[in-house]
């Protein structure tokens, strides 16, 4: 079921989210924008040119489902049609909120999405962090570019561009953002460290588990599990050594067979 915040508590909500984007680095300068469905019809937006960290209620702008100002005396943000387009699929989401958080938009930059199921935290609230393909900032491109992981994800990263998140009110969304943050950033360090040990099936089904019997909601991609439970894939030259390991057998027992 559909709930509406009023003007005031819309307003309130997007004034302290843009606060603590700013505060902990996911926006710099005037990057980033938030909004809140107010109804049907309308919703509260960030206006464009202005820093999320300074914002003021006068500042804020309400649009039509157009994305067109009704009221407020600035423009709306660029990226408003980005955020009616998860409007349109996804009636449950009443908030949206876009940033570029470091670790999460260098992933994005290298094409690479948080899919891994590492953090039980993660696994529960979000399940994994799909890749959404490039489109052009503040063009038509960026609304269709979101349309296949909107729907099936709360969090997803934005190719080249940053990170968005959903969620039925603009709060919950913040924090997804800030899951998605924490969770690039361990899995950078991880990485570094020389591995990142995935949980198996059976620790993966019993989070998913734990997530229903909490009455988490909202859409779950599910993450990719490990049957090994932790132990690293085979790199490129382990698989090499194997094949030639192999193909000496072969022809070891090939010899062999042809002697006896």
């Amino acid at each position: 079921m559909k709930r509406f915040v009023s003007m005031d508590e819309a307003g309130e909500g997007i004034l302290h989210a843009g606060r603590r984007m700013y505060e902990r680095g996911f926006v710099a300068a005037n990057d980033g924008n938030i909004s809140i469905r107010l109804s049907d019809d309308r919703l509260l937006v960030t206006p464009s040119g202005v820093s999320k960290g300074f914002l003021k209620a006068s500042d804020l702008v309400v649009t039509d489902m157009q994305g067109e100002r009704v009221s407020g005396k600035l423009k709306p943000t660029s990226e408003v049609k980005m955020h009616i387009k998860a409007y349109e699929l996804r009636d449950d989401v009443a908030a949206v909120v876009h940033a570029h958080p470091p670790y999460a938009t260098a992933y994005a930059v290298a094409g690479i999405p948080l899919t891994e199921c590492i953090l039980p935290e993660v696994i529960v609230s979000l399940g994994s962090i799909p890749l959404a393909r490039y489109g052009t900032p503040s063009t038509d491109e960026v609304p269709r570019s979101i349309e296949n992981v909107v729907t099936r994800s709360d969090a997803f990263l934005l190719e080249n561009h940053g990170v968005m998140t959903v969620g039925p009110d603009v709060l919950n969304a913040y924090h997804k953002l800030e899951t998605v943050e924490h969770f690039a950033k361990i899995s950078f360090i991880a990485r570094h460290l020389g591995s990142v040990s995935s949980l198996s099936r059976d620790e993966v089904q019993k989070l998913f588990d734990l997530r229903k019997k909490m009455g988490i909601t909202g859409a779950y991609p599910g993450c990719e599990e490990s049957d090994t439970c932790g132990i690293p894939p085979p790199s490129d030259k382990d698989m090499l050594i194997k094949t030639i390991v192999d193909e000496v057998v072969r022809i070891l027992k090939e010899g062999k067979n042809a002697l006896d």
